[in-house]
């Protein structure tokens, strides 16, 4: 530790490129004083989990002040603390208790869009047509006679229309809920704004930035209309590197390696390559991966293209299963048909084997954290919960059920409140009733239960994350164990093994077996099983 409190690093440390990064999403982490919402105290009562787990750093999910219309994702101010997760100086406490064990702290920033109750869109909406005020924001005037026709044909990521009409005519733009108007990023004010919060959240110790809808914050000034899926427009503009490269800047001239990590779904993955050149991110999530189907060549493709995207700018992977955003691996993967994941369809209702989803989950551990780079952990993955798939309707909260209508079940079902102990719900969560409904089933989950089961998730995570440091620092080479065997070296002699067969096959050739995601058959590897092996 430094005097500061900020974890110091060795001469040369990157301990980013290989981090095991663990999300919190606070609401539903741990409640800490009985009002069935996840709370600072709440984290700070379980953080030995987490030291026990053997995770890095933590990244938390947006806890600043906010109406809590998109789970805090609208933010009201970028320099306090939301009141139902605590005060700043909680906050503080909290940074140097993680650091304490070796935990370092990521938090999120929201730069493309506000909450309608910051005060700037607040007095942009007092200051009318053509203020200073308005310039932070997208307003414009309608189209059509008497400009009742939104200025453009953008469609929100929530459903419905991106634009919505205040009472003086003009309309401002929201890429996501009416609540959340995007800023306009051409205006100075914004850029130096930002600016100053990275540097008001680094002097507090943070040790980076996770940034939300990182590829957006930029419009084609034009607003042209565009094609059904074409959003050109307002993604991957090639102003964003150029405000990236001033937040590398303000990063690098803090001590302890401070990093900043996009949120980008782009459909090339060379193009978000494109932002983690030395001077600016440091890495970017993997979504290619996340929403790979259980299939072996398709694993093995994105891989390949992933390694090979991120060796060309010299950045580190970022491999992720799961997050707060999409349906949870468990479910994904226990599902007889489509195995993958699309916002455009998340297959609510399918039917799903939980047995054989939690098998493949068990497997996919062992691969994404023997994978060159570093790793997220959503909370809950380490102990194997599912998709909560029957919240009843009058519960759901996110914005993306009401404006599709219940279309579009949301976000809410990977979002349930962690079970940590008990035989009955709220599980140890809290003494209060949860903000979102436990399901019974989750009594053989609780972190207690499988913290005494050798054989459990936990366990399993648990290993890995012990282990996996020894794994080696080399690239991988693949191995030809077979058309359905996803198989690969790391030196100093390190083997992965994963059977996509039908049928048991023979391990590759080895001294010892470090680990495997279920139980071996005589020797054997049996189907949708992983395992480490050193040579």
């Amino acid at each position: 530790m430094t005097a500061s409190g900020q974890l110091s690093t060795t001469d040369g440390s990157t301990w980013w490129r290989s981090a095991a990064i663990y999300q919190v999403y606070i609401r539903s982490f741990a409640d800490g004083n009985g009002d069935g919402v996840g709370d600072l105290a709440g984290v700070r009562s379980r953080l030995d989990h987490l030291a026990d787990l053997g995770i890095d750093a933590i990244w938390f999910t947006p806890w600043y002040p906010s109406p809590m219309d998109d789970g805090g994702y609208d933010v009201a101010d970028f320099r306090d603390i939301e009141p139902l997760f605590g005060t700043l100086a909680e906050a503080e406490g909290l940074i140097a208790q993680a650091h304490e064990r070796g935990i370092r702290v990521i938090i999120d920033i929201v730069p493309n869009h506000c909450s309608d109750e910051h005060p700037w869109f607040r007095a942009a909406l007092e200051a009318g047509p053509g203020s200073v005020e308005r310039q932070r924001f997208w307003f414009r005037p309608g189209r059509g006679p008497d400009g009742a026709e939104p200025p453009n044909n953008w469609k929100s990521r929530f459903g419905g229309s991106a634009w919505t009409r205040v009472p003086d005519g003009e309309w401002y733009l929201h890429l996501y809920s009416s609540r959340q108007p995007d800023f306009n990023w051409d205006n100075a004010d914004i850029r130096a704004e930002f600016e100053d919060v990275l540097r008001f959240w680094f002097d507090r110790g943070v040790d980076g930035f996770r940034i939300d809808v990182a590829d957006g914050l930029v419009k084609d000034p034009a607003l042209p209309d565009v094609a059904d899926g074409d959003e050109t427009p307002f993604s991957d503009q090639e102003g964003l590197h150029e405000i990236y490269r001033s937040w590398r800047k303000i990063a690098d001239s803090y001590t302890g390696e401070r990093v900043l990590v996009g949120e980008m779904w782009l459909p090339d993955m060379s193009r978000a390559a494109r932002y983690l050149r030395r001077d600016e991110l440091h890495s970017a999530f993997n979504f290619d991966f996340l929403v790979c189907p259980w299939d072996v060549s398709r694993l093995r493709d994105v891989v390949t293209r992933t390694l090979r995207a991120h060796d060309d700018v010299g950045a580190p992977a970022a491999w992720v299963l799961s997050n707060h955003d999409v349906t949870r691996h468990v479910t994904r993967y226990g599902r007889a048909g489509d195995t993958g994941f699309s916002f455009a369809d998340r297959l609510h209702g399918t039917p799903v084997s939980l047995e054989l989803g939690t098998r493949r989950a068990r497997a996919a551990a062992l691969l994404t954290l023997s994978l060159p780079g570093g790793v997220y952990v959503y909370q809950g993955e380490e102990l194997g919960l599912w998709e909560v798939e029957d919240i009843p309707s009058a519960l759901r909260q996110d914005p993306v059920w009401a404006r599709t209508a219940g279309a579009d079940p949301g976000r809410d079902g990977c979002r349930v409140p962690l079970p940590w102990s008990g035989s009955a719900p709220p599980f140890g969560f809290g003494t209060g009733t949860p903000w979102l409904p436990q399901p019974d089933s989750w009594a053989a989950f609780t972190a207690s239960a499988e913290a005494a089961d050798p054989a459990s998730m936990l366990s399993l995570y648990r290993r890995g994350l012990q282990l996996r440091p020894s794994l080696g620092s080399a690239s991988l080479a693949w191995l030809d164990a077979g058309p359905e065997v996803l198989a690969f070296t790391r030196e100093p002699g390190f083997v992965f093994a994963l059977n996509f067969s039908a049928e048991a096959v023979s391990l590759p050739p080895h001294s010892e077996v470090l680990l495997a995601s279920g139980p071996l058959e005589d020797g054997l590897l049996p189907t949708d099983t992983a395992v480490w092996l050193r040579r």
